[in-house]
């Protein structure tokens, strides 16, 4: 598989990206359980799923037809050399001022270009839960990496994360990926109750880390990367459930930006094994007509 993603990696981008939308776009046709996931997720944030359904099929395809490009293409058309940036002066601002950087990137956009691109300027250290598929993670773990360290979601994983920013580096996390049980509490993500990560607020509250949302857009037709840089000024409270909400608000607005190009097939709203039971007022709002199975 590994010499399979290097030999697509020499195709032109936009290739591999329409590629893999019409891999999107079958997927989307021959899986009900993932159709039927994606549509709800979609109405609970308000959107028609007869409008952007089939849009958000084809960006999760062109993310999975850029993956061997992204990662294993090299030289001056390299996917990290055709990103454009917007609003790189808020890194800057941070790194004149010594503090550690936490990029919250959600699964919107390439967001495996982000750390690309930040690791080019600084190390950059990324939270890394292992793909239970065995050649998948031989993929990642093939991929060219830099100054872009992986640290595993493990109680041990935190250590860098700290080490990182205590020393004014960067750390990139996924806030919107589904915690295990014990590291997250049930906040409101587009108005139904997700079990989500506290660990971005206790890493600015140990750090003192300036929190920026990151994400890479993706241009038609093979063109490129916007990637975009968001601050988020808001003081995180010392109550995990409000800091959660108001993080997955920041996400919220940031999906926003590109509806499209957000992966609404992730089953955002699971209940980790071990996990403590919605609370009952969330769990009456959840069970409300739209609400994502």
């Amino acid at each position: 598989m590994l010499r399979l993603f290097r030999a697509l990696s020499h195709l032109p981008l936009g290739l591999l990206q329409a590629l893999g939308a019409l891999l999107g776009l079958a997927v989307y046709a021959a899986s009900p359980t993932y159709r039927k996931r994606l549509r709800a997720n979609l109405a609970q944030a308000g959107y028609a799923p007869s409008r952007l359904g089939l849009d958000v099929a084809r960006g999760t395809g062109r993310m999975l037809g850029e993956m061997p490009y992204v990662w294993f293409r090299f030289g001056p058309s390299a996917a990290v050399r055709r990103v454009q940036l917007v609003g790189k002066e808020h890194v800057e601002q941070a790194k004149r001022e010594g503090r550690g950087i936490l990029f919250l990137t959600p699964h919107l956009g390439c967001f495996e270009v982000s750390g690309q691109v930040v690791s080019e300027w600084q190390p950059i250290t990324v939270l890394y839960r292992p793909p239970r598929k065995s050649w998948v993670d031989s993929l990642v773990q093939a991929r060219p990496r830099g100054q872009l360290r992986a640290a595993p979601a493990t109680v041990t994983g935190m250590r860098p994360l700290l080490r990182a920013l205590r020393h004014g580096e960067a750390v990139g996390l996924l806030p919107d990926q589904a915690p295990g049980a014990g590291e997250g509490v049930w906040a409101p993500f587009f108005g139904r109750p997700a079990y989500t990560m506290t660990l971005p607020a206790r890493l600015v509250q140990l750090t003192g880390a300036r929190i920026i949302l990151a994400f890479a857009e993706r241009l038609p037709r093979g063109q490129g990367y916007v990637l975009h840089f968001l601050p988020f000024d808001e003081t995180l409270p010392d109550d995990p459930v409000e800091a959660a909400t108001r993080i997955n608000l920041g996400v919220e607005g940031l999906i926003r930006m590109r509806p499209e190009q957000y992966l609404w097939g992730y089953n955002r709203y699971k209940a980790p094994p071990g996990s403590l039971p919605m609370p009952s007022a969330q769990s009456d709002q959840a069970a409300q007509p739209g609400a994502a199975s």
